[in-house]
């Protein structure tokens, strides 16, 4: 009992130090976040300008304009329909790379650099350069096509609507970096008498994947399924600097579509009604997930 009276209270002079030091930080962040969301909240009523002169009271009004436009059901489709891309690259393309990188081939450190470095850079860089390279009249892909005699498939990458929003897709798949080394964390601290038993017994590299690397992975995937849905939510220079959204709003997702209404500065309140949906519903997923984890830890902890 003297034992731990006494470490209570060496422990509490360390504790008061944290404090001091997370108490205004603490109180910057809650005043920024919580003026953020009232703002939001309130403006939402309101048919105001940029200025928030002559703002008067709608109600609903905003919040009906935009759940009445198809353009912002198009966006939110497309903002789930990238992370869904994400979620399934990371899921499959990144576990069977950081299988394959995990066997030591010829030349591994310059892989790891390939496929983890494009997560490690800005978006913004990244979607640069995909936009380049895409570009159709001198970028890189269809100049290397016609270089090699088959300029009968270049293509309008990001401006035909029929392959715009393929072209947005590579970009998230080429994005997997993280998904990797989350894969590689766990490769790492695997039992290895597990894999030589089995090779022993005479199973095959599908087998191995199968019945015994891909369940050892589990706790790699729950963290990919946490960390990646709202990925699509934070995405705008991915798509804003390769498309901009378009062809025709083909490629808009919400932080392209708040960030066009935004800019006009003419209805603040309807941008403001906007944002309060995306962001009820990025909260809402982000609680499942959380939800999701905790009953997924607990079942491991049994």
């Amino acid at each position: 009992m003297a034992l731990t009276r006494q470490g209570r209270r060496s422990g509490r002079p360390g504790v008061r130090a944290a404090l001091v030091f997370l108490i205004p930080l603490a109180v910057f962040y809650g005043t920024f976040y919580l003026y953020s969301f009232w703002f939001l909240i309130s403006t939402s009523f309101l048919k105001t300008d940029i200025t928030q002169s002559n703002s008067t009271f709608v109600g609903l009004q905003n919040y009906e304009l935009v759940l009445s436009h198809d353009l912002f059901w198009t966006a939110l489709f497309n903002t789930f329909a990238f992370s869904i891309v994400a979620i399934i690259a990371g899921l499959t393309i990144a576990f069977f790379l950081a299988v394959v990188l995990a066997t030591r081939p010829r030349g591994s450190r310059f892989l790891y650099a390939i496929f983890l470095l494009p997560s490690l850079m800005p978006m913004s860089l990244v979607a640069s350069v995909f936009a380049v390279m895409l570009e159709s009249r001198f970028g890189f892909v269809n100049e290397g096509l016609r270089a090699i005699g088959l300029g009968g498939l270049a293509q309008r990458w990001l401006v035909d609507p029929t392959l715009a929003w393929g072209s947005v897709a590579m970009i998230f798949v080429y994005v997997i970096g993280l998904p990797i080394m989350y894969y590689t964390a766990d490769l790492a601290t695997m039992n290895v008498s597990l894999i030589e038993a089995a090779v022993v017994d005479g199973a095959g590299a599908r087998q191995l994947l199968r019945f015994i690397l891909y369940p050892a992975l589990s706790g790699a995937r729950r963290t990919i399924m946490t960390a990646v849905p709202l990925m699509g939510f934070r995405a705008f220079e991915i798509v804003f600097l390769s498309t901009g959204g378009g062809p025709a709003g083909r490629t808009e997702i919400a932080g392209t579509y708040l960030y066009t209404f935004a800019t006009s500065g003419t209805n603040v309140g309807y941008v403001s009604a906007a944002s309060v949906i995306v962001l009820a519903i990025a909260l809402l997923i982000a609680i499942l997930q959380l939800h999701r984890q905790h009953r997924a830890d607990r079942r491991a902890a049994q």
